[in-house]
């Protein structure tokens, strides 16, 4: 398929706006059902655990059932098939949305979240390589950065609706407790979606299987964690989707705790710190064109700000206070060099991005006010690239090993629930406190800064020195 099927691309690639929707509204239930069920910030943090676990256990499923047919799942059933069975799974997740708030069930909620996240297991081991094959082979990455730019559309305006929709639900004499059944309008509507979006797929012109049959994944896992690019990756998703998230999700308690911010005030700062990763990203994107280096200095600088006004466009229009974020258009102007520095570069990027999230962390642990919430967010803008960097390294060189390589990488993603579970429990003002558990995320980047090292030195032992920076959105 060397000409890409434009509407086929365009139904494929609406599924990524899902993931970034479901991903980025996790940090508004957190601070909602923390306050209403009376929760530890540990147990809060259980909603993110839920949702990133179900990645893995997905993938584990995958490569069992895979390895009993001794055949790839998509190749028996279909890739269409597949991407229509993962949205229903998906949309079954959602409707516990409406015992988990109507009876106040934590576990309920924790298990919608599960199930959630299970659908989306499938559906990102559908999509990514469709992405791939849909058109020219060596523009596949280019059609991956487009679907993560759609991804960041959603986290960037799901924390607002969200927000909106649940609080939007109270009444105007509630202060202290929260109407949990406003959370049940924004999930219903989407799992009506997912059904809605699972019947275009299923009669959608999206391919139906690839132009070459997939390797029996399960026999070559061991084979493939010979290579200690996969090894050292499979670590380096795990503590990037870590520090990420954890980063966004212990926000809220963050700005509640040291700047007395209400739960129904915070969705403009979450939304910020998930549009700073479609600004890094755009950023990047730059390059990736077949354009005069002129024109991609040029784009470098606009589309970073085009971005940020997106953000800023979608809460005017939820009629939230804007002049508060104006100074964090200065850390931009900070990423739109570190950009250039790298040079495009994934082992660059990585050390140079790593390096400024360490430093935006240490302000962040040391400072207060907003100081502190800009610095915290700016993880958002260096960790944008460093997916597709870490996902190039640790394919390079694997041959026909790369799907199996792929899959272990995204099994990975799970991470994100992990850490910041793990931060949730330092933040316990028994032990390091919300401000301080931050330097959990420190060791993260300390580790991706090591990697990058590391990699680089072992790819060049193999004789690989050449990358072409790509990856996929999670």
């Amino acid at each position: 398929m060397k000409k890409t099927n434009i509407g086929a691309f365009a139904t494929l690639i609406s599924i990524f706006f899902f993931w970034g929707f479901v991903a980025a509204s996790n940090d508004i239930l957190i601070p909602v059902f923390k306050k209403a069920l009376t929760l530890s910030q540990f147990e809060s943090q259980l909603i993110s655990l839920a949702f990133y676990i179900a990645y893995t256990v997905g993938s584990l499923m995958y490569f069992g059932i895979s390895s009993l047919l001794k055949r790839d799942i998509l190749n028996v059933i279909g890739y269409r098939n597949g991407l229509a069975l993962g949205l229903i799974i998906s949309a079954l997740g959602t409707l516990l949305f409406i015992p988990a708030s109507n009876n106040a069930s934590f576990p309920l909620l924790i298990s919608g979240l599960f199930t959630v996240g299970l659908g989306f297991s499938l559906q990102q081991i559908a999509a990514n390589p469709l992405a791939i094959q849909m058109g020219d082979p060596s523009k596949g990455n280019m059609r991956l950065s487009l679907a993560g730019g759609i991804n960041n559309v959603g986290t960037t305006i799901g924390p607002v609706i969200v927000s909106f929709a649940i609080f939007g639900g109270l009444s105007s004499g509630a202060t202290t407790t929260l109407n949990l059944q406003a959370v049940q309008t924004p999930y219903l509507f989407l799992g009506a979606a997912f059904v809605i979006a699972a019947i275009f797929f299923k009669f959608s012109s999206v391919p139906d299987r690839l132009t070459e049959e997939t390797e029996n994944s399960g026999g070559n896992i061991m084979a493939t964690l010979k290579y200690p690019q996969v090894l050292l990756g499979m670590i380096a998703i795990f503590v990037y989707v870590g520090v990420e998230v954890s980063t966004a999700s212990n926000l809220p308690e963050f700005m509640k705790q040291k700047l007395g911010t209400e739960e129904s005030a915070v969705a403009p700062f979450v939304s910020l710190f998930w549009a700073s990763l479609m600004i890094g990203r755009w950023t990047s994107a730059a390059g990736a064109f077949n354009l005069t280096e002129k024109l991609k200095s040029l784009l470098g600088f606009i589309l970073p700000f085009a971005a940020f006004g997106i953000f800023l466009c979608v809460n005017w229009i939820a009629g939230n206070s804007l002049t508060q974020l104006y100074p964090y258009l200065g850390i931009v102007i900070l990423l739109i060099i570190a950009d250039k520095l790298s040079k495009g570069n994934p082992v660059n990027q990585i050390m140079i991005y790593s390096a400024l999230g360490i430093l935006a962390l240490i302000i962040g642990i040391y400072s207060s006010g907003m100081t502190s919430v800009f610095a915290f967010i700016s993880v958002g803008l260096f960790c944008s690239t460093l997916w597709p960097c870490i996902f190039t390294l640790g394919i390079a060189g694997l041959g026909e090993k790369t799907n199996t390589a792929s899959s272990l990488l995204i099994m990975m993603i799970m991470g994100g629930g992990f850490i910041s579970t793990a931060q949730g429990a330092l933040a316990s003002n028994d032990l390091l406190g919300i401000q301080h558990s931050y330097w959990l995320g420190v060791l993260c980047f300390a580790y991706l800064l090591f990697f990058a090292w590391s990699v680089n030195k072992k790819l060049k032992k193999q004789g690989i020195t050449d990358f072409s920076t790509s990856g996929s959105a999670h």
